[in-house]
């Protein structure tokens, strides 16, 4: 099994389908690097994954909206199309196992934990209930026992 996991910022708000009985969630993460290149000038790389998520928790939807940072985890799938000149273009694809909301990409990340802003913060397709709520953390995130 090949795993594909992404922390990004979501493009556009999240879109609920039904198809063929089952529910899908589509959504797109955006995930941008940073670096030099051989001259010293700082650039940004972005790279884009189309996911679909096959769930009958479509809970977590309303709380997918664009610009929300989430970690998405899954299988890859390369998918090949025909572009409108002629050639052949690429595009990668994550059939979701779990989405895990982050925050919004105007919060500050200083330590705050916006799981709990969202009500729940993590959501898994496999048959037992993976659900944490934020509310049920009792000691602060940055506590560490040493």
């Amino acid at each position: 099994m090949i795993k594909l996991q992404v922390i990004g910022n979501l493009g556009k708000d999240c879109i609920t389908n039904t198809v063929n009985g089952k529910s899908v969630m589509n959504f797109s993460v955006a995930h941008t690097e940073k670096f030099r290149d051989s001259q010293g000038v700082q650039k940004d790389k972005t790279t884009w994954v189309d996911c679909a998520y096959w769930s009958d928790r479509t809970a977590v939807a309303p709380y997918l909206k664009k610009g929300t940072q989430v970690y998405v985890e899954g299988t890859p799938e390369v998918r090949t199309y025909p572009k409108n000149d002629g050639t052949t273009g690429v595009s990668l694809t994550l059939r979701v196992l779990s989405v895990q909301l982050l925050g919004n990409r105007g919060e500050s990340s200083g330590g705050s934990n916006s799981e709990s802003s969202y009500g729940s913060g993590s959501y898994s397709s496999s048959s037992g209930s993976n659900v944490q709520a934020g509310s049920e953390i009792s000691e602060p995130v940055d506590d560490l026992p040493f």
